[in-house]
């Protein structure tokens, strides 16, 4: 008889460390989605959720997150993932197919040149995204109705929330950012955003660690100089110099005073309830 003598090699201080530092990554994404999928009523029993997936790092780790979440939730729902090929030169077609097909999630890929509109209609050197998200939400809204799924799923997250609400603020005039959860302009769809919460630091990395079939944007990702870039780079300089800063912006998001801003829309100025200096002296003139 032959023993075969299994030994075992212990993992050095630092693997031991990366798998914890990783362990705390995968639940803290997770639970942030969580979080958030509560916080806005983002999901209910019986939801069937459309997943926008664009092939990068964001809208991979939302999948991911939601069919983890989807095994462990006490309702039951739903998914369905959506790409949008916009025919960019060079797009690897399979690779999408691919990577559902291994995870048994039901797909469809909808093919439509928005690509070719945009680059017809937008001057060179011009910012491309505004028309580029307009055409590709008009297709997802379709889509979702052919699909009869009762919520959209984008994949934005905390920085893109707060640059949002940075390119309103300083070029807009408008306090104004990205909501969590939003129904559309003719009623029949509701977005969600489940990593409202998320980092995308965070989100880098845990894509590294999962190893998504990453697919570029050419399209918006040949364009250095757009203003978002700049709010990116601002977020990035304040929190290195005041770290916690990002998230106290977060939180400011959640804390609206409305009464402490300059909009007659949102607060009647007009009809302030009287004072307790007033309020005393009118119970002082009754008295008398």
């Amino acid at each position: 008889m032959v023993t075969t003598v299994v030994r075992v090699v212990p993992r050095s201080t630092r693997e031991r460390k990366e798998s914890y530092e990783a362990n705390k990554l995968v639940k803290r994404l997770r639970r942030l989605a969580g979080e958030a999928i509560a916080d806005f009523g983002m999901i209910a029993d019986g939801d069937k959720v459309m997943v926008c997936l664009s092939g990068g790092k964001d809208s991979y780790a939302l999948l991911d997150v939601l069919m983890y979440l989807r095994q462990h939730a006490p309702i039951r729902f739903d998914l369905v993932a959506v790409n949008l090929d916009q025919k960019q030169p060079g797009f690897p077609a399979h690779v999408l197919p691919d990577y559902l097909t291994r995870l048994g999630v039901p797909f469809r890929i909808e093919s439509q040149d928005t690509y070719g509109t945009v680059k017809r209609i937008i001057p060179e050197g011009k910012t491309m995204c505004s028309l580029c998200s307009r055409l590709r939400r008009g297709v997802l809204y379709r889509v979702a109705g052919e699909l009869g799924a009762t919520k959209i799923a984008l994949g934005h997250h905390r920085d893109d929330v707060l640059e949002t609400f940075l390119l309103n603020l300083f070029y807009s005039g408008q306090l104004k950012a990205m909501p969590p959860k939003l129904r559309s302009d003719d009623g029949r769809h509701v977005v969600i955003r489940p990593l409202v919460y998320c980092e995308e630091s965070d989100l880098a990395e845990y894509a590294a660690l999962r190893q998504f079939p990453i697919i570029p944007c050419n399209l918006c990702g040949s364009q250095e100089h757009l203003k978002r870039n700049e709010m990116k780079a601002l977020l990035r300089e304040w929190e290195k110099r005041h770290p916690g800063r990002v998230e106290t912006l977060l939180n400011s998001l959640k804390h609206v005073r409305t009464s402490h801003l300059l909009d007659r829309e949102q607060f009647d100025f007009d009809r302030l309830p009287p004072s307790r200096m007033g309020l005393r002296a009118q119970s002082h003139e009754i008295k008398q």
